[in-house]
């Protein structure tokens, strides 16, 4: 079976991607930051063990231009996964933390793959952040649903810098797609991904948000934020089908039908906890979401254009 790439290996979605791909009988190359971190690497010397002759690990870095060439020579399918997935508390510098690892990635790996005569697609992970910056910019949508035709065109470096990373790099990346016809480009927008990780290392957003609800961080009560939401095994499971499918093509919305609120989240948890008075049992009111916002990294103008905001999902055509 012919080799496939897939960078960012140790992320939460990538070795997710790599794992699969090799339970099905891939020949599997995959980048990491630095072969010398051995606890991060740990997972796929694992598998590497597990399958032998089968994963070949390579060093790469998303800022570092033709750093993924070596890794992408003899692949057909590219797995374009590496990019940071930060909530509004991990974010520091918009630019540095998510704009310049996004787009300078997504360029890099996409000008060795016109380099490398084997490609032949390129599987991008995108998000729905590429797709709206607020809730309420999605009940402007026909019916109020976001859809595949959507586009975040209202984030900037400084209003929601990460949304605002995936969409110029998934930009980036449809027009480097048109410029050449010898590899395809399937995108996959991706919810807020959830699920068991595979690694302790992960440094995934959505960890870091649930870490703080289930610990009780919000035990006296949340904001009544809604999220679209998918599994990272189904995550993994569309990008596979994605790579192996030959009539894939454009773009796929990959999560629930409609938004899930973090209360909706706790209540679901809740009976199986440790200990559940440390879960919220409440939506916080909106003063109170104001005056604890400057504390978590949100502004008023965002607490306003997305708490209590629930929206509805077309997935239609990732489950066709």
């Amino acid at each position: 079976m012919a080799k496939s790439l897939v960078t960012g290996g140790t992320g939460f979605i990538g070795l997710y991607v790599v794992k699969l791909l090799l339970e099905r009988g891939h020949r599997v190359h995959t980048t990491v930051r630095s072969l010398e971190n051995t606890a991060k690497c740990k997972p796929l010397l694992n598998l590497q063990a597990q399958y032998p002759n089968s994963l070949s690990l390579f060093e790469a870095d998303l800022l570092k231009n033709g750093s993924f060439r070596k890794a992408m020579e003899g692949c057909e399918v590219v797995y374009h996964v590496a990019s940071p997935f930060l909530v509004p508390q991990q974010i520091k510098d918009g630019l540095k933390d998510c704009v310049e690892p996004a787009l300078q990635g997504t360029k890099s790996v996409l000008e060795s793959a016109n380099k490398v005569e084997s490609v032949k697609r390129v599987v991008l992970t995108s998000s729905v952040a590429a797709m709206y910056r607020d809730n309420a910019d999605v009940l402007k949508e026909d019916d109020g649903t976001l859809a595949e035709s959507s586009w975040n065109v209202t984030s900037s470096v400084s209003y929601s810098p990460y949304a605002y990373s995936k969409m110029v790099a998934e930009r980036e990346a449809w027009t480097m797609q048109r410029l050449q016809d010898r590899w395809s480009l399937v995108v996959l927008n991706p919810g807020m991904v959830l699920g068991p990780s595979l690694t302790p290392e992960s440094v995934s957003g959505s960890h870091f948000m649930l870490e703080a609800l289930f610990r009780g961080d919000n035990r006296m009560g949340c904001a009544g934020l809604p999220w679209p939401l998918v599994d990272v095994r189904d995550v993994a499971e569309a990008h596979v089908m994605a790579g192996e499918d030959v009539l894939a093509t454009g773009r796929y919305i990959v999560s629930g039908d409609r938004t899930v609120s973090l209360l909706e989240m706790a209540d679901l948890v809740r009976p199986v906890h440790r200990n559940p008075r440390a879960l919220p049992g409440r939506n916080l009111p909106q003063l109170m979401v104001y005056m604890a916002g400057p504390f978590i990294g949100i502004t008023k103008k965002w607490t306003d254009a997305n708490v209590g905001i629930p929206f509805k999902v077309d997935n239609s055509r990732s489950i066709d």
